[in-house]
């Protein structure tokens, strides 16, 4: 009788063993993933702050840099947005 029980406790350990391995690998995040995610969020910041800038900006050659760099940041933003989301409608 002990037998059954500790063939059956053994049994349940190899499941839940194996579902916690298929969670782990399903939520893992690939580097190039999390690097892409990273550099978003720097482009995001580096976006608030030439918006702040450009609100004090007077001169209009730094406006106009200012509005330069500022659409460089949104088209890469952009760019990159479109990977993660095509990825993550792959998945």
């Amino acid at each position: 009788m002990a037998r059954g029980w500790e063939s059956k406790s053994v049994a349940e350990q190899m499941e839940d063993a194996d579902r916690a391995l298929e969670m782990r690998d399903s939520v893992r995040i690939t580097r190039e993933e999390s690097v892409r995610k990273d550099r978003l969020e720097t482009l995001r910041m580096s976006r608030a702050r030439l918006l702040e800038q450009l609100d004090r900006a007077r001169n209009a050659a730094h406006r106009a840099t200012l509005n330069a760099a500022l659409m460089a940041i949104e088209k890469e933003t952009a760019e990159l947005s479109k990977v993660v989301s095509s990825k993550s409608a792959n998945n």
